[in-house]
């Protein structure tokens, strides 16, 4: 009988290591999953470009059209500006990027993102002389 009692305290020994083993796998399993999901949260909020469109005074050029283009895909997003002179575009990639600015037929200078630009945010006033 005793010999059978060591046996079964020896599987419950097991059976409680195995059960530690178990947790301590789910809890790693977890902390790693929600690790990724941090990451991938930080890489969907991407880089934000913003700035002015702005005439030779520094006044707001209000309801100018900005227009960005992805080199690589080619895809134009557009923003028409407010009273401020305010532009943005959340959530960009890391790619490419030219971006200008145009009101009645007067258009900004083209102006560059490089995608080996590392910044998360990217601040780039556009001039439109008016006249």
């Amino acid at each position: 009988m005793e010999g059978k009692n060591d046996k079964i305290q020896m599987i419950l020994r097991l059976s409680s290591r195995h059960a530690a083993l178990v947790v301590c796998a789910l809890l790693l399993v977890i902390g790693v999953t929600a690790g990724a999901a941090l990451d991938g949260k930080d890489k969907q909020q991407g880089r934000l470009l913003s700035g002015k469109v702005l005439d030779p005074q520094d006044n707001p050029v209000v309801s100018a059209v900005v227009y960005l283009t992805n080199t690589r895909t080619h895809a134009v997003k557009t923003y028409i500006v407010g009273q401020d002179g305010t532009y943005r575009f959340p959530g960009l990639s890391t790619v490419d990027y030219e971006v200008y600015a145009q009101y009645n037929n007067h258009k900004s200078d083209t102006r560059s993102v490089s995608q080996f630009d590392d910044r998360s945010q990217v601040y780039i006033d556009l001039r439109i002389d008016t006249r």
